[in-house]
């Protein structure tokens, strides 16, 4: 289930409450009564490793070759 973080506009408590995808959003704060909105929070999610764009496909680097990197491939026209 994920966390919703609201902010009350009365008080100006945040609380995190842990609701289903289907439940209906807070509309009083717990604390006082008064009248909450959601708040988007950054998240903790963090792409890591390769794969991910930024380490494979973000910089100007150009692919390497196998051919070209192998120096001697096998191409005799130097006879």
């Amino acid at each position: 289930m994920p966390i919703y973080e609201y902010e009350c506009a009365k008080c100006g408590k945040t609380m995190d409450v842990l609701q289903k995808i289907s439940d209906p959003p807070m509309t009083q704060c717990q604390f006082c009564g008064g009248a909450v909105r959601k708040v988007m929070s950054q998240t903790t999610f963090h792409l890591k490793g390769g794969g991910w764009y930024v380490t494979d496909y973000g910089g100007n680097k150009a692919p390497a070759s196998p051919a070209s990197s192998s120096g001697g491939s096998g191409d005799s026209s130097s006879d």
